[in-house]
């Protein structure tokens, strides 16, 4: 069974057709929506601020979503994939956005619509990656406008988890 915790009287609460894995851990203000997957040692830890998460939104094994006391809640919109070990802290993913693998994004930043964060990228706090743009490297940069492909990808990945959460289910 996943840890889902109350933390100071609120409850983490979810749409329909969602798969939470059994390790994982949902604690606090937590809101998510419809046809979300929450993967394999992932922790959503809205002890001391919100947290909001669109619909069809995939949160990879071991990615880390928080917020910081009192000043920085976290807005995940719809479509978006976090990878595997992610760090997404205090900050504003909007929709169809892909945070790759072992990427940082820190509080106030805004990634707007239609961004690769590219794997490894650290988005400092304030950032705003603008939309239509791969993001890379430490300090994370504009790197180049995604490819009509990559805009479809950001489109089809979530649908892919609904698929792969499917599996789980049956």
């Amino acid at each position: 069974m996943p840890l889902i915790l109350p933390v100071k009287d609120k409850n983490p609460t979810w749409g329909s057709d969602c798969y939470i894995a059994e390790n994982a851990t949902i604690v606090g203000d937590v809101i998510m929506g419809d046809n979300c997957s929450v993967w394999f040692n992932a922790v959503i830890r809205g002890d001391v601020n919100y947290i909001k998460i669109g619909n069809n939104t995939n949160i990879q094994d071991g990615a880390v979503i928080h917020c910081t006391y009192m000043h920085a809640g976290t807005d995940i919109g719809n479509n978006v994939s976090i990878g595997h070990n992610a760090l997404v802290h205090g900050c504003v993913l909007q929709d169809n956005v892909l945070v790759g693998m072992g990427a940082i994004v820190m509080d106030y930043a805004v990634v707007e619509s239609f961004v690769i964060i590219a794997a490894g990228a650290i988005v400092l706090e304030k950032t705003v990656c603008e939309s239509g743009y791969l993001y890379a490297g430490i300090p994370a940069k504009k790197i180049k406008p995604i490819t009509d492909e990559q805009r479809e990808m950001l489109k089809r990945l979530p649908n892919n988890y609904v698929m792969y959460s499917s599996w789980f289910k049956e």
